[in-house]
């Protein structure tokens, strides 16, 4: 299955309780408004999401919207992951994002696989062509990848296991993803590798995912939100702006579209997509509104 150009897509993650479950419903209903070509859905360290994750894909498939599940490989074994793969497969399910996951705390062991491309290469070997499969990519280079080098080979690894496109992580410095790619295409890699992007709303949160993760947050723009202290509403506006730009530039370069992290929440996704014009590839959107954000995509004032 290959990857269509300009693919916009947004990120789930499971919801851990009834309420929740209805929040996110809520909140899925407005987002699906945008006309995303498909949600994707998180799956927990070591499959701790693993039930959730299928209610949540199923939900949006009965909803007439394309899902993906996230599958990671540490912590499984052959036989749980075919089973997942019999379900997905039984739902008519077609895209996967595979990725290697992290421990679980107390788990010793990684279990049958270690890395995302034995899990490809698994997927491939059980179902062939069914799933299009996405992978995960690292403009500023994983956090425990032994080199730039290292890095870039892992990822080759993945895709030449059979995977069809890659969803980077988070990222700030377009020349990050920009020499990224560069580096790939020298490599012969010629896989559609999408940004991921996520909107800022809280500068502790950021930082706390950006230290986790490896993510760069540029001095010039932690400093300027350091500066906001607790004024949500200017690190929002400021972050708005920060994103917005950053989107349209990789836009501009002929980046293959954009995929959001969207933390299941609705406003800031939903006027970056109204900002960058993304409402327009589906019909009805435009009076979808976001913070301060217009019908027809301008920005607030």
């Amino acid at each position: 299955m290959s990857q269509p150009a300009d693919t916009f897509s947004l990120e789930l993650f499971p919801p851990q309780t009834p309420e929740g479950a209805e929040k996110l419903r809520e909140a899925r209903a407005r987002l699906a408004l945008l006309g995303p070509d498909f949600f994707s859905v998180t799956f927990g360290a070591g499959g701790s999401t693993r039930d959730r994750t299928l209610d949540t894909v199923l939900e949006i498939q009965s909803e007439g919207h394309v899902a993906a599940p996230h599958l990671s490989c540490i912590g499984s074994t052959r036989e749980s992951i075919r089973k997942i793969l019999d379900q997905y497969r039984a739902h008519g399910i077609h895209r996967i994002v595979a990725l290697r996951g992290d421990l679980p705390s107390g788990m010793a062991r990684p279990g049958t696989f270690r890395y995302a491309n034995e899990l490809v290469e698994f997927i491939r070997a059980e179902t062939g062509a069914w799933f299009h499969i996405e992978v995960a990519a690292y403009p500023e280079y994983h956090p425990q990848a032994k080199s730039p080098l290292d890095d870039l080979l892992a990822l080759k690894r993945k895709l030449d296991a059979g995977a069809n496109s890659a969803i980077t992580q988070y990222f700030y410095n377009f020349d990050a993803y920009d020499h990224f790619v560069g580096e790939c295409q020298a490599m012969g890699i010629r896989v559609p590798i999408v940004p991921g992007i996520m909107p800022i709303s809280s500068f502790s949160s950021l930082a706390r995912f950006s230290d986790n993760c490896g993510a760069e947050i540029p001095r010039w723009i932690r400093k300027r939100l350091e500066s906001y202290g607790d004024d949500s509403t200017s690190i929002r506006a400021f972050g708005l702006d920060v994103v917005t730009a950053l989107c349209e530039k990789l836009l501009a370069s002929g980046a293959p579209g954009l995929h959001f992290y969207t933390l299941n929440q609705v406003a800031l996704i939903s006027t970056l997509w109204l900002r960058l014009g993304l409402h327009q590839r589906a019909a009805g959107t435009t009076a979808v509104h976001g913070d301060g954000a217009t019908g027809d995509g301008s920005r607030p004032a």
